[in-house]
């Protein structure tokens, strides 16, 4: 489960600083400001078809560290295909709403260390994308920082509504409104669990969302991806739980 980290990755953009390290919520809510401006919500990936590689990215906590793991999956099969993670301080306390300056750091590192020549064509985190106040969820913000396709995924809504009934047929949805603009889908992901919520993040549309995420479900309450990622997350966490004490005794 050991990863190297890969210095100087010509894959990753030059963005301006979207991870300020500050506490100002001024300069907090300019940069998701920025974020949102930048998002795209239209398909910029090519075709449908072409994806051959999604990765899911879930967070683990102890103490004030971060543990995020990535599992990077075949998208046909959803065979995992690599892992890679990294342990990080938190770059902020718990704000609900600017969860990106917290988990975006750990997030990043964790995504430079998995091979270079294995950029997954999309990423799937489980974590808000346009269904945010602001239409800057960590899906969205992270998206556009690292300018790939990503989509987000939730146990609950953040933020608007759903018009109609509640789906009741597992692969159901019904679409989810927030400011009189579509920015996700509450999915019945399945039998005898509440639903999940799913939105795009960045340069995927939200009828491409619900299409990618109702492939990657396999019988689970959460898509194949992010439910992965969960599991890799928190057997990193448990190792390094052990690591510490071990050092501690």
């Amino acid at each position: 489960m050991v990863a190297k980290t890969v210095p100087n990755r010509s894959d990753i953009p030059a963005m301006p600083d979207l991870l300020p390290i500050t506490h100002d919520r001024a300069a907090l809510l300019d940069v998701q400001r920025i974020v949102a401006a930048h998002a795209c919500v239209k398909d910029r990936f090519g075709e449908l078809n072409g994806i051959k590689t999604i990765a899911g990215i879930s967070q683990a906590f102890v103490c004030n560290k971060i543990i995020s793991g990535i599992i990077t999956l075949d998208y046909r099969t959803l065979e995992v295909k690599e892992r890679a993670h990294a342990i990080e301080t938190e770059g902020s306390p718990y704000i609900p709403t600017f969860l990106a300056f917290r988990e975006g750091k750990a997030i990043i590192s964790a995504y430079k260390r998995r091979p270079p020549d294995e950029r997954p064509d999309l990423l799937m985190l489980d974590r808000c994308g346009i269904n945010h106040p602001r239409f800057a969820g960590l899906a969205t913000h992270i998206g556009v920082l690292l300018d790939i396709p990503t989509i987000g995924v939730t146990k609950s809504i953040l933020c608007g509504t759903s018009r109609h009934p509640a789906p009741a047929n597992v692969g159901d949805s019904r679409p989810l409104v927030y400011a009189n603009r579509d920015v996700g889908w509450v999915l019945k992901s399945r039998e005898g669990c509440n639903p999940i919520i799913v939105a795009p993040g960045h340069r995927v549309s939200v009828t491409t969302a619900i299409e990618i995420v109702r492939h990657c479900l396999r019988g689970y309450k959460l898509p194949e991806p992010t439910r992965q990622a969960h599991i890799y997350a928190n057997a990193v966490k448990r190792m390094y739980g052990a690591e510490n004490h071990t050092r501690q005794r």
